[in-house]
């Protein structure tokens, strides 16, 4: 048996420990009693399964009902629909700022919903060449105004080197009138609910050269599925279904490379560059195909 003084050693070094304080006379084994619980819990959930699976039920979520399935047929149908109302609207205006205000009133392309401006062109029409690019950027979005960010100031570098300019001779606009979200690319509808207005723009903008400023905008326009890399550096004759109506000559057009793919890969701009002397000389009066 210990002494006194051995107990009161004993007690001063769980105190200076933190065991300061008795809960009961004997340990408890916690592994052993969490163990048990779960023991208890299964056994009662065995006895009364239905039970259990009501309760379940009971406190789930009810299930989200299905998205409504849109038919293809039916999708086809109300994009034709929408292009041709833009139809009749690129067609009824006689004038490049009767088409700017059917466009900033056409509310059959989405992209409207979630951009924040229009952007229809820049430039002069009257000055003979139109460059076509593909959509505009966040930074065309918020000025409403077409190649203003740094592919569009490479583009007015490019322009200058052959003697044109938005202030005097170049006019300049894109396929699509507003920025997809992300700058994604945009959709076959959103492509074809907009090409009404983008034919009509170039009837009534009536340039002797059309530039087309990357793949989208080529392809598109000249209805080529080949790659900008094959498409560019060669003259085109481009006329829409109301010019080849009235009779009226084709459009000599170019594809050339989009100035933010050269921002990307520079070392293409020689070839951009021969793009840009055919040009020039197509203005000039002379016939000489791009090398």
């Amino acid at each position: 048996m210990l002494d006194r003084g051995t107990v009161t050693e004993l007690l001063r070094y769980q105190i200076e420990a933190g065991a300061d304080e008795a809960l009961m006379d004997a340990p408890v084994d916690r592994y052993a009693a969490a163990a048990q619980k779960a023991a208890q819990r299964s056994a009662r959930e065995a006895a009364a399964p239905p039970l259990a699976a009501a309760r379940d039920m009971a406190m789930a979520p009810a299930p989200a009902a299905a998205p409504a399935r849109i038919e293809p047929a039916a999708a086809l149908r109300s994009t034709d629909a929408t292009v041709r109302g833009a139809e009749a609207l690129a067609e009824g205006a006689a004038t490049l700022a009767e088409l700017k205000a059917a466009v900033e009133d056409f509310d059959g392309c989405a992209l409207k919903k979630t951009a924040m401006n229009t952007v229809f062109a820049d430039g002069d029409p009257s000055g003979g060449v139109m460059f076509l690019g593909e959509a505009p950027g966040a930074d065309e979005d918020r000025q409403g105004l077409p190649f203003v960010g740094p592919s569009g100031q490479l583009l007015d570098r490019m322009i200058e080197w052959i003697g044109l300019s938005r202030a005097n001779n170049a006019y300049i606009s894109n396929i699509i009138f507003w920025r997809p979200p992300g700058n994604r690319e945009p959709s076959t509808a959103e492509v074809a609910v907009c090409r009404p207005f983008v034919e009509r723009h170039i009837e009534l903008a009536a340039p002797r050269v059309l530039v087309f400023l990357g793949g989208p905008s080529a392809k598109t326009m000249l209805q080529k599925s080949e790659g900008i890399t094959r498409l560019r550096g060669r003259w085109f004759d481009y006329r829409t279904a109301g010019m080849q109506a009235r009779g009226e000559p084709p459009i000599a057009a170019m594809p050339t490379f989009h100035p933010a793919y050269l921002l990307r890969s520079p070392q293409h701009k020689r070839e951009a560059w021969r793009d840009l002397l055919a040009i020039k000389a197509r203005l000039d009066g002379a016939d000489t195909p791009a090398g």
